[in-house]
């Protein structure tokens, strides 16, 4: 079963590390520490106990600055192994006693992994001083913790580390300081992993023993630790060499050395601690695991807040490059210079015999009008796509900006990048995208006139002629103009209608229509989801790997499940 355990929960340890957390949301920070703190548990203590669980007991001694623990440590094992002082904070580097026979236990990376190993007093915390001592039983092993309410953070980083690597919790607090809130949230959490904890009430002063640790014993009854042994020393001078009389740790240094030398007893401590500890990684791994699902809905509405304001921009320019919008101002001028109004209109309803001539005579010599209707349909499309770009733009950032996770996406982003506007490259790309569109229908024009090029109608409009004829209709497909140009625009449109289908006949016309509409959309579509990309690549920066939690949650449960197994 341990194997199996051992392999679930390299598997829990594997997905906690891809999952990501990057956004800045309620609750995002707390699950962050809780990754972090889980991996570390693993790594620290976890596996490296289920592949040694015969390994000597490890009694972390933890507490508050002040309250002896250094020197607590040096009377147990009556030796100066860890230095005390009264400059705080005193202990920098975690200092481990262990007797000489259990030396191979720790002088490898099997236990605390993290931390290099030093056979001398050391003040880097990212040290662990080894210290063989007769005095310390077979079987047990006492680390000298840095403080937990340490002023260097980095040293109640590696006291917590510590306190989560620890079989046995031996955390030392003062008469003075007891009720301290920092000490009681590490015996919170100690509580909720069921953790071994003993409690040692130090320096209490004479007479007081009894008030101070009736309350304390209280305390820990009320807040979820109602077994876990009390024991207090006195304050009492050192001698020369720092160490407390051997009387006053009598009782502390008798329960440790019946754990060592009971095995029973050592492995009930060791897999009470173990089972909390693999419990504690099950629950918070769904924690993690739901702050994660948390990021992914932020993600997939701040996306959504994305393809919804360029769907928009679409629509919009779809239905202004077919309402009649398009047929105002330089494209309407353009047009008329080319065709004119009525008379070109009475010549297409003339008797077939009688066309060739006179639409013939109308359009020669024309070819620079044809090019200045194309190069005003080319502006105006233009200048609608830059428009609507700009709106989304503007739409998006605003979406992005009403929640706190997109406000710091938003600020996190390059100031040349200025997601609030359309890009930099956008006008050259709808200047593309345009004449791209116009070489579409004008293909379209060419391929459908295929059997058509020798007919009077077809030779006397020309390729160019017919395709600036069928944007003018595309462009009136539902005659939107209003007010006075109305009668022109919409006379304009249907002048072009009638030209078209004079060469290739009503439906035809309307099936070149539909197409070069539906390009358009294609053209626009790609255009603007070019520019919808400058934000999505932020989101896909983030590296959340969608299935990231669901898999932390299934591997959790896994264990869970191992774990309930007798």
């Amino acid at each position: 079963m341990t194997d199996v355990l051992v392999d679930a929960l390299e598997e829990v340890r594997g997905r906690l590390a891809s999952v990501s957390l990057p956004l800045v949301l309620p609750g995002a920070d707390r699950a962050r520490a809780a990754r972090t703190e889980l991996l570390g548990q693993l790594d620290d203590y976890v596996l490296p106990r289920l592949h040694r669980i015969d390994a000597p007991l490890l009694a972390v001694v933890g507490g508050s600055t002040g309250a002896g623990k250094s020197t607590l440590v040096n009377s147990l094992v009556r030796r100066r192994v860890s230095e005390p002082g009264v400059l705080r904070p005193t202990t920098r580097s975690p200092v481990l006693a262990f007797n000489p026979a259990d030396a191979g236990w720790f002088d490898d990376a099997r236990i605390l992994p993290g931390l290099a190993r030093t056979s001398t007093a050391s003040r880097d915390p990212g040290s662990l001083q080894l210290v063989a001592v007769d005095s310390v039983p077979v079987g047990l092993a006492v680390l000298d913790a840095p403080d937990i309410d340490s002023v260097e953070a980095r040293n109640r980083t590696l006291a917590s580390q510590l306190l989560a690597a620890a079989d046995l919790w031996l955390f030392v607090t003062s008469a003075a300081r007891y009720a301290d809130q920092v000490p009681w949230d590490f015996l919170h959490a100690a509580a909720e992993r069921s953790a071994a904890v003993a409690v040692v009430l130090d320096r209490i002063p004479l007479g007081a023993r009894e008030e101070v640790a009736g309350h304390l014993r209280q305390m820990l009854d009320e807040r979820g630790l109602p077994g876990s042994p009390l024991f207090t020393v006195a304050e009492r001078p050192v001698d020369q060499d720092g160490l407390l009389p051997g009387s006053a740790v009598a009782e502390i240094r008798g329960w440790l050395d019946g754990l060592a030398a009971d095995a029973q007893a050592r492995a009930a401590v060791v897999r009470q601690t173990l089972e909390g500890a693999v419990g504690s990684v099950v629950v918070r791994s769904g924690e993690v695991a739901e702050a994660h699902a948390a990021q992914l809905e932020t993600v997939a509405r701040l996306r959504a807040d994305v393809h919804r304001a360029y769907e928009e921009a679409r629509r919009d320019v779809a239905e202004a490059s077919a309402d009649g919008t398009l047929l105002r101002g330089e494209v309407l001028a353009r047009w008329q210079e080319f065709v004119g109004t009525g008379e070109l209109l009475r010549a297409l309803e003339s008797r077939v015999g009688r066309v060739r001539d006179r639409v013939s005579g109308w359009f020669r010599g024309r070819p620079p009008q044809v090019e200045r209707v194309a190069v005003a349909v080319e502006s105006g499309l233009e200048s609608l796509l830059l428009e609507h770009a700009e709106a989304a733009a503007e739409r998006t950032w605003r979406s992005w900006s009403s929640v706190e996770a997109g406000a710091r996406l938003l600020d996190s982003t390059p100031p040349e990048v200025a997601l609030s506007r359309a890009s930099r490259e956008l006008r050259g790309a709808a200047e593309r995208s345009v004449r791209d569109w116009q070489k579409d229908v004008l293909e379209m024009v060419r391929t459908e006139g295929a059997e058509k090029r020798t007919t009077a109608r077809f030779l006397a409009f020309g390729v160019n002629g017919l395709s600036v004829a069928l944007m003018i209709v595309v462009f009136a497909h539902t005659a939107g103009v209003t007010g006075a140009e109305a009668g022109i625009a919409g006379g304009s449109a249907v002048l072009g209608q009638k030209l078209l289908e004079a060469v290739f006949g009503d439906q035809a016309v309307r099936r070149l229509a539909e197409r070069a509409r539906q390009e358009l959309d294609v053209r626009v579509g790609e255009l603007y989801a070019a520019e919808a990309d400058r934000y999505l690549v932020v989101l896909a920066g983030l590296g959340l790997e969608e299935a990231a939690g669901e898999r932390l949650r299934s591997a959790a449960a896994t264990v869970a499940r191992l774990q309930g197994e007798p």
